[in-house]
C-alpha cells in the first residue's frame, strides 16, 4: 500500500513507509512553523501540528526547546538530521501523525550523539530510539540504511578535539612559514531573535595558499569543524565585534585536525612585514 500523491508533495516520498497510522485527536491544531525555528524551513512543509511528537502544548515551549537542537543541525552531523527532529518537534499537518522510523533515529543518533558530547550534552532520553516504530509501521524512513551516496570521499566528519592555545607570531619567517599551510578565517557573532544570550557564529574562510589542500571541501570542512567545537569556536569570538585568525592544521586519515591557531592582527609588523615580502616566498 503506497501513499497518495498529497503526501509526495511534501517532498517526503524518500522518507515513507506505510501501513498504519495513529490517528490525530482533535485537541491538536494546524499552526505555521515560526520563524525562530530555521531548523524546519525549506523542508517541504509550512504548517506543523500542535501539540507535536514532543508532547509540547505551545508555540513558546516549541520554540524554547528546539533550541539546542538547532545548533546541531548547522553541524550537519547526518543528511537525515534536520528530517528526523523537524518530524518530533513540527510534525507535518496529514490526517495521522507520522513518526520518525527507529532505523532513523538509530543512524541520527550515531553520527550525531558524537557531537552533542562535544557541546557537553548526552543524548537525551525523550528521543530514545526505542520509542519509535520499526520500519514495517508508517514512519519517516531513509531511502537507504546507509548514506555512501552523500559520501565525500575520503573526507570524514571533523572530530571534537581539545581547544588549541591561540598563539602569537614572533618573527615575520614564522609568520610565512603558517602562510604556507593555513587558512584565514573571519567569525562574527550574530544575536538571535532569543536575546543576547543566545547567537550563532557566522564563519568566512579564505585560502592564503591552497597547496595540498582542495579549496571547496576544506572550507567545507573547516565550517564544520568551527561549529562541531563549538567550545572553541566560542572562545574566540569573546565579543560581538569580527576577528580574524588564521588557522594551522593537518588532514589524518580524511579527518581535519587544527594544531595551531594565530589571532591576525594588523597592526603586527611582524605580520605586516611578512605579508610585504609573502609574495616573493616559496613554500616547502
Amino acid at each position: 500500500m503506497f501513499l497518495s500523491a498529497k503526501i509526495l508533495v511534501f517532498a517526503l516520498s524518500g522518507f515513507l513507509r506505510v501501513t498504519t497510522g495513529f490517528d490525530i485527536g482533535l485537541s491538536t491544531k494546524c499552526v505555521v512553523i515560526p520563524k525562530e525555528m530555521d531548523m524546519c524551513h525549506k523542508i517541504g512543509y509550512s504548517e506543523m501540528r500542535l501539540p507535536n511528537l514532543m508532547g509540547h502544548t505551545s508555540m513558546a515551549e516549541v520554540i524554547l526547546k528546539s533550541t539546542t537542537w538547532q545548533h546541531l543541525t548547522h553541524t550537519d552531523c547526518h543528511p537525515h538530521v534536520r528530517t528526523f527532529l523537524c518530524s518530533l518537534f513540527a510534525p507535518i499537518c496529514l490526517d495521522t501523525f507520522i513518526h520518525p522510523c527507529r532505523s532513523m533515529c538509530v543512524a541520527v543518533r550515531e553520527s550525531c550523539a558524537p557531537v552533542l558530547t562535544c557541546h557537553g550534552h548526552a543524548w537525551p532520553n525523550s528521543l530514545d530510539c526505542d520509542r519509535f516504530p520499526a520500519d514495517e509501521d508508517m514512519c519517516l524512513a531513509s531511502l537507504t540504511k546507509e548514506y555512501k551516496y552523500l559520501d565525500k570521499g575520503s573526507w570524514k566528519m571533523p572530530a571534537c578535539q581539545t581547544c588549541p592555545a591561540v598563539e602569537e607570531f614572533f618573527t615575520h619567517r614564522r609568520v610565512l612559514e603558517v602562510f604556507c599551510d593555513t587558512v584565514k578565517v573571519k567569525l562574527s557573532k550574530k544575536r538571535t531573535v532569543f536575546g543576547d544570550r543566545e547567537y550563532n557564529i557566522e564563519c568566512q574562510v579564505e585560502f592564503i595558499t591552497q597547496g595540498s589542500l582542495l579549496p571547496y571541501e576544506t572550507q567545507s570542512m573547516i565550517q564544520q569543524w568551527l561549529l562541531i567545537n563549538e567550545n572553541c569556536t566560542q572562545r574566540m569570538t569573546l565579543t560581538h565585534r569580527p576577528v580574524v585568525y588564521l588557522l594551522v592544521g593537518n588532514i589524518e586519515e580524511g579527518i581535519i585536525l587544527v594544531n595551531q591557531v594565530y589571532r591576525w592582527q594588523r597592526r603586527d609588523s611582524q605580520l605586516t612585514l611578512a605579508t610585504q615580502k609573502w609574495r616573493y616566498h616559496k613554500c616547502l
